[in-house]
């Protein structure tokens, strides 16, 4: 396989990781719009000695991490809040550790690489990014999904971080009435849901409502980050591991600590696109 062939291969993890990190569908997009662009001008940015997918990754960790004020200065949040000042003590790199094993599924070795640590040290970052997500405040959180066994996996994962699950939703109908009825801090959406509707309208319709984090579950994530409209930021891939919900779900949260603090009525999000 050709380099660009690898890196065509590679792009939609590279945007889910990007976003991810950054907290933003535009943040993370822009950080992988400087990584091509680099990589047009000059391609030995990728390492020979290291998998195309792992050389990638660095790269994106490089460029991120050479932002002026640290890696959070990729996201436009506007002015410093209390929240930004408290949120900003937490350290960088457990979280970038912590997704590529979690998020990404990178072996310890393949996640020092990235991040040109040692194994031991990616360890120690992984060990320090639990312990400050269990640390985060714990929120009211709405599932819409329509398969039982896969609400209740969420269900269980959502206690188990200290969150309380207000409502499990099998429908869009459903989810708009849960919402109206109780204010939640965090929402996980199926996209398919159990009547043929969309849990992306349902999340649009929510979002007019309260300004709430939103995590999408599919089975199909490239086609959700193409990086061609408004998409989801954040995004849990069918069939899930504990630690991957739990990875995407705390970012979420994090960066809605860190965004500008909402009255009721403010800061409604961007309406998404469906695949």
């Amino acid at each position: 396989m050709s380099l660009s062939q690898s890196i065509s291969a590679a792009l939609p993890s590279l945007r889910r990781y990007a976003r991810a990190l950054t907290g933003s569908q535009q943040a993370g997009d822009n950080l992988i719009t400087a990584v091509l662009e680099g990589l047009i001008s000059d391609h030995s940015k990728v390492p020979a000695d290291l998998p195309v997918k792992v050389g990638l990754y660095r790269l994106v960790l490089q460029i991120y991490n050479q932002q002026p004020a640290g890696s959070d200065a990729v996201v436009d949040r506007g002015s410093e809040t209390a929240a930004d000042r408290r949120l900003g003590r937490l350290s960088p790199l457990p979280r970038q550790a912590y997704l590529l094993r979690a998020l990404e599924g990178f072996s310890v070795e393949d996640a020092a690489s990235a991040l040109d640590v040692s194994a031991q040290e990616v360890a120690d970052l992984v060990a320090q990014a639990n312990q400050e997500m269990m640390q985060q405040v714990a929120t009211d959180v709405l599932i819409i999904e329509d398969e039982p066994m896969i609400a209740l996996d969420l269900k269980e994962i959502m206690i188990s971080l200290g969150h309380n699950v207000t409502a499990v939703a099998r429908t869009h109908r459903e989810a708009v009435a849960a919402i109206e009825e109780k204010k939640v801090g965090l929402v996980l959406a199926d996209i398919q849901l159990a009547d043929g509707s969309s849990g992306i309208e349902a999340v649009n319709d929510i979002l007019g409502i309260s300004g709430v984090p939103i995590v999408f579950i599919t089975a199909y994530p490239e086609r959700l980050l193409t990086g061609e409209r408004p998409e989801p930021t954040f995004l849990i891939t069918k069939p899930f591991e504990p630690e991957n919900v739990k990875a995407i779900t705390s970012q979420a949260l994090f960066f809605d600590l860190k965004a500008k603090p909402r009255r009721d009525g403010e800061g409604t999000k961007p309406a998404l696109s469906g695949a």
